[in-house]
C-alpha cells in the first residue's frame, strides 16, 4: 500500500537534507558524526535534484534507483548508529535511518510521475 505520493516523498527529501544540514549545529555534533551528516545532507541533494520524479529538477536517475539508493542508506545510516556512535550521535544516526527506511516502505517506486 502507498502512503506518500511521490510529491510528497519529493518534499520529504528536501526536509531530510535540511535536518542533515542542521544536525551538527542543532544537535551539537563533532567530529566524523558532523561531517558525515553534512555529506549526507550534501549527497541526499544531489541525489534528489537528478531524480526523474516531481521534486527532482534534471531527470537523470530513475525514481526505482533513487529507492533503492534509500534502502541501502537506511539500513547503513542503522548500522552505523549502532556500531560506530554513541550518545546522540548514535539516537540520530539511528532515527533518521528509521525515518528513510519508514519513506522507503511508504512509497511506490513504480509510478515516478504520479501526483
Amino acid at each position: 500500500m502507498t502512503l506518500l505520493s511521490t510529491r510528497a516523498h519529493g518534499v520529504l527529501d528536501y526536509v531530510t537534507v535540511a535536518v542533515f544540514a542542521l544536525a551538527p549545529v542543532t544537535l551539537g555534533l563533532t567530529g566524523f558524526a558532523a561531517t558525515l551528516s553534512y555529506l549526507l545532507a550534501a549527497v541526499h541533494l544531489l541525489m534528489t535534484v537528478v531524480t526523474a520524479f516531481p521534486g527532482g529538477v534534471v531527470a537523470l536517475v530513475p525514481f526505482r534507483v533513487h529507492g533503492v539508493v534509500e534502502l541501502v542508506a537506511g539500513v547503513a545510516l542503522a548500522a552505523l548508529a549502532l556500531t560506530v556512535f554513541e550518545g546522540t550521535a548514535r539516537t540520530f544516526y539511528l532515527v533518521m535511518g528509521a525515518v528513510v527506511l519508514l519513506v522507503w516502505l511508504a512509497t511506490s517506486y513504480k509510478s515516478p510521475l504520479a501526483e
